[in-house]
């Protein structure tokens, strides 16, 4: 008796981890990041800005051109793609016509070793100081695009977020109507399940779940 109830409570929760798992993996930390950013400008009586699922593409390549390199990312060093890669480079990437780009507005770009949750990106990351502030709240931006990565899948971890002044269904328009999708890395406005930039750690968890798991159905079973 005691071993079957074991065994059941080693299985319910075996089963409510997948669960949770798989609703974590869901979870698009692009488009949480845009609805904190909505949020925050609507706080503040600034417009909800339409959230390009083109621009947002263009922005996991403009992080991608960092190429893992976390010190060009603010600082005395710091670095910034060059204009012409958005045509050259970005825009072929995501299935974007060139014809379709819409200057950028404002940018907002932070690294750090740690992946943490959208909404602390957004207030310990990427809003630094005034400057910040001020695109942020910015009254020409329309458009928004956000995107985060993780280099290889892991540290550091890359968000980024470009504002537009385009027009609604008309900037940033994609051949075939949808961006291409590529990983690593989450892009918002895709209406893609997307897991994050943190798909290692939450597979470490699940496999120490797991391993404790089966521990527990060793003791159980005296095996």
């Amino acid at each position: 008796m005691a071993k079957s109830t074991w065994f059941l409570l080693v299985s319910l929760l075996v089963v409510s981890a997948a669960a949770a798992t798989q609703i974590k993996v869901t979870d698009n930390p692009a488009d949480e990041l845009v609805s904190v950013i909505n949020s925050n400008r609507t706080a503040h009586k600034a417009s909800t800005l339409y959230d390009n699922p083109g621009l947002a593409c263009i922005a996991l390549q403009y992080i991608k051109a960092y190429q893992g390199d976390c010190s060009a990312v603010g600082g005395t060093d710091a670095k910034k793609p060059l204009e012409s890669e958005f045509a050259e480079t970005f825009a072929p990437n995501c299935g974007v016509l060139a014809s379709t780009l819409t200057p950028i507005t404002g940018r907002l770009l932070g690294c750090q070793s740690k992946y943490v949750p959208p909404s602390e990106a957004f207030s310990k990351i990427l809003i630094e100081n005034s400057k910040s502030l001020e695109i942020l709240y910015n009254k020409n931006h329309t458009e928004v695009g956000a995107a985060v990565r993780g280099s290889d899948g892991g540290s550091p971890y890359f968000w980024c977020v470009l504002f537009s002044s385009g027009k609604t269904n008309s900037s940033f328009a994609t051949e075939g109507g949808a961006p291409k999708i590529t990983r690593p890395g989450c892009f918002s406005g895709a209406d893609d399940k997307c897991s994050g930039a943190d798909d290692r750690s939450r597979s470490s968890h699940m496999w120490s779940f797991f391993t404790a798991a089966l521990i527990a159905m060793w003791y159980a079973f005296g095996l």
